[in-house]
């Protein structure tokens, strides 16, 4: 049954985006890939197919989850048609993720072995706990197949780590994200916009508190962090420069004027995007085995 629901929803994924791609081409809603020297126009909020997906496919599994997840799309149907500000994004998703303060879960979290009860206090934890996983992995973003892909790899080893519900969650996940990254791997075709990366954010969340594995998917969260935490001390220690990562003729890319987690990745290698994507998915796989690790450990 799990293998199949996986299976369904790479299926379903990978011809939903297709398909909506296409309308949103035609409707003109689409941006332009910076990162290319042409710049071509790509049609945005194909994420739409993800949350159509684990909508249609977690309805059967963990109805409980869904209005969180519809609601931090319809977040990002807004956030990509009216641009949002960082702050207004920040207060509606922790309006939206106000259900997940009434979810019959366990209140306690697994801190490498050494449980911590947290009792009235969990329900606060969660909402923050979904709230920050949503805007952590739709701050990393803006290159073919990034935060899709490491999205991807967070949910497939959330699915190792974590068994019933919260594995057919994660695999429901994992098979959207691979189904719609065909599309959106380098050149992209297709867009997630902020739709596609704040409901998989969500998502990511989601599956770590329903599989008590809080601790864990923090670690998988690590290059996310330590993107915003970056930017955030650049802005605290009066860093306001402005400007956009530069494509260099040879396509290798040259590093925005602020800080920046991939940004202090192109000033160490001379990469290329896919080199620079690549260069993450590692980092992000090399952090999915250090948590699974630690959870059959300890």
């Amino acid at each position: 049954m799990i293998a199949l629901l996986t299976l369904i929803s790479l299926i379903l994924s990978l011809v939903l985006t297709g398909y909506i791609g296409g309308l949103m081409g035609k409707a003109g809603i689409v941006g332009r890939d910076i990162h290319k020297p042409e710049k071509p126009e790509v049609p945005e909020m194909g994420g739409t197919a993800i949350v159509l997906t684990v909508g249609l496919l977690g309805a059967l599994v963990k109805p409980e989850i869904l209005p969180v997840f519809l609601l931090f799309g319809l977040v990002g149907v807004i956030d990509d048609l009216v641009a949002l500000k960082q702050s207004h994004k920040v207060v509606l998703s922790l309006l939206v993720s106000v259900p997940v303060a009434f979810m019959d879960i366990e209140r306690s979290i697994d801190l490498f072995g050494y449980t911590l009860n947290l009792g009235i206090l969990y329900p606060i934890f969660a909402v923050l706990f979904v709230t920050g996983s949503a805007n952590l992995v739709n701050m990393l973003a803006g290159f073919n197949g990034l935060e899709v892909g490491t999205s991807a790899i967070a949910l497939g080893f959330l699915a190792l780590m974590t068994e019933g519900t919260a594995r057919e969650v994660a695999l429901i996940g994992l098979g959207s994200s691979l189904g719609f990254l065909w599309w959106n791997r380098y050149p992209a075709r297709v867009f997630p916009g902020d739709t596609g990366t704040l409901s998989l954010g969500a998502l990511i969340g989601l599956v770590g508190i329903l599989g008590k594995v809080e601790t864990y998917t923090a670690i998988l969260l690590v290059p996310h962090f330590l993107d915003f935490a970056i930017k955030a001390l650049g802005v605290r220690f009066g860093v306001r420069r402005y400007g956009r990562t530069e494509v260099l003729p040879d396509g290798t890319l040259k590093a925005p004027p602020y800080p920046s987690f991939l940004g202090t990745i192109m000033r160490r290698v001379r990469v290329t995007e896919p080199r620079l994507v690549a260069i993450v998915w590692g980092i992000e796989f090399t952090l999915g085995v250090l948590a699974w690790a630690l959870s059959q450990l300890l």
